[in-house]
C-alpha cells in the first residue's frame, strides 16, 4: 500500500477505545450520570432562554455569559442547533 493511514493500527485504535469506553461505563456511578444529565438540559435550557432574550449569540459571548468555556458553549450552540432547538 503507498501513503495514507494503516489499516492495522487504524482498528487498533478503534478497538482500544471501545475497551476504553466500557471500562468507563462500568465505573460510573448512574446517580452521577443522571447529575450530569440534568446539568446538561439545565445549561441547554438556559442558552435557549438566553438567546430568546437576548438574540444570537455567538461562542464567545454566549461563553462569558454563562462562564463556560469556549469550547464547550461552541459545542452546545451547535448541538442545540443540529436539534432544532435555536
Amino acid at each position: 500500500m503507498g501513503e495514507g493511514v494503516d489499516p492495522t493500527q487504524m482498528c487498533q485504535s478503534l478497538v482500544d477505545k471501545v475497551a476504553q469506553s466500557k471500562q468507563l461505563m462500568a465505573i460510573t456511578d448512574p446517580d452521577l450520570l443522571v447529575l450530569f444529565e440534568d446539568w446538561f438540559e439545565e445549561l441547554e435550557d438556559e442558552i435557549i432562554t438566553l438567546v430568546g432574550k437576548h438574540g444570537p449569540q455567538n461562542a464567545e459571548e454566549l461563553a462569558r455569559r454563562i462562564g463556560l468555556s469556549l469550547r464547550g458553549s461552541t459545542f452546545l450552540l451547535s448541538k442545540l442547533k443540529r436539534e432544532g432547538k435555536l
